[in-house]
């Protein structure tokens, strides 16, 4: 019977002394290749697990570093896209399983064993960027993004203590730069506050992963 290549990330936790303990895994091609995804082909990691054990949760902290393999959304090229990852999770005893947040999920108190591989996944996937570009055209998005930041109407004006301030307006405004800032937190919070907000695709994948092992 073939083993199942995802019980080489388990760790016992029944007999585990309340103490701290250091766990190190290591992952390749087959790791992404067990998860029904289309995102990542081929890649690999290193993954330290800094478990900290007590009468009432286990801590992990999560220090990653990986390599993966993307496609460019402009020129269809592949390129390796490094990741560095510290992450935090919180397994606090209870009597059922249930996640409560990302960071947090209720475990059995009698389960024996975890598997840290779902979450090493699910730290590295979401650090994958939703728009993909080669190195190459990197230095080309940032120059552009500078001039489009530019605008004709912006200008330099020299303030009553002699300095100059950057502005669209061609002076100083107070109520205007007050009304300015509490309409950009407004807009920065909305996405959160419409329950129909666009969800971000990368999490939509997780979902349906996690649901599809279920």
């Amino acid at each position: 019977m073939k083993k199942n290549y995802l019980a080489n990330y388990k760790i016992d936790i029944f007999r585990l002394e309340n103490k701290q303990y250091v766990h190190e895994f290591e992952g390749d091609s087959q790791f992404f290749a067990e998860y029904e995804q289309d995102e990542i082909g081929k890649g690999n990691f290193k993954a330290k697990v800094n478990l900290d054990k007590s009468e009432t949760m286990i801590q992990l902290l999560y220090e990653i570093e990986a390599v993966v393999e993307l496609t460019c959304d402009r020129s269809l090229e592949q390129f390796e896209y490094p990741i560095s990852i510290t992450k935090k999770m919180i397994l606090k005893f209870a009597d059922r399983t249930e996640e409560v947040t990302d960071e947090l999920m209720l475990i059995d108190r009698h389960v024996q064993q975890i598997n840290v591989a779902q979450d090493i996944f699910d730290f590295i996937f979401l650090e994958i960027p939703i728009k993909r570009l080669h190195p190459k055209f990197e230095q080309e998005e940032v120059e552009g993004d500078d001039e489009e930041d530019w605008d004709d109407d912006d200008l330099l004006w020299e303030d009553e203590e002699g300095e100059f301030v950057y502005t669209t307006e061609g002076g100083d405004d107070d109520d205007e730069d007050e009304e300015e800032e509490e309409y950009e937190e407004e807009e920065e919070e909305s996405p959160e506050d419409d329950p129909e907000a666009p969800i971000d695709p990368r999490w939509a994948i997780l979902k349906n992963l996690k649901n599809n092992q279920n």
